[in-house]
Parts: C-alpha cells; structure tokens; sequence
C-alpha cells in the first residue's frame, strides 16, 4: 500500500536547519522522517493539539461567569475604547 505524501516548503532559521540535520543523522533517517517523527512526538506529549495557553484562558473566562451578553457588552466597549485611543494618537502624530 502506498504512503500519501504531501511535499511542502517551510523556511528555517540556520539553526533549526542545524539541529534538524544532526537528529535527522543520530537516528539514521531523512531530515523529512527526523521532521516527521518530531512533529508527531510533540503532538503526544501535549496530548491535544488544544494549546495550554489557550485551556488557561479558557479557565479564567469561565471562572469570572460572564454571561454572553455581558462578555459581548465588555468586548464592545474595550473595542470602543481602543478605537478612541487609537483615534487620539493618529491626531497626535503617533
């Protein structure tokens, strides 16, 4: 049965590049492989592609028990204030 591969162009700082290729060499694998085994290690130890950063925001939104229409009352008027700072620093030249 033949493997799908789909073949993709990523741009890496030097030493990424570097480090790619001395794992790709210590396991004895392409670069491609070494990249392939890497990304999948990655996605176990988090367990859920879901980002920790994000489970913590999502904690603390539920923790303060907004109810939508007071989480879009606040979202409207943080955006009207930010819209108004905004404003006073383009008339300020900033």
């Amino acid at each position: 049965m033949a493997t799908l591969t789909v073949r993709s162009t990523y741009a890496l700082d030097v030493d990424t590049e570097k480090a790619l290729e001395r794992i790709a060499r210590r396991w004895k694998v392409s670069k491609s492989e070494a990249l392939r085994r890497v990304v999948r290690s990655a996605v176990q130890q988090t367990g859920t592609e879901h980002n920790e950063g994000l489970q913590a925001l999502d904690e603390l939104q539920r923790s303060l028990g907004l109810t939508t229409v007071e989480a879009r009352a606040w979202a409207t008027r943080v955006r009207t204030e930010r819209r108004a700072s905004s404003a006073r620093s383009e008339r300020r030249g900033g």
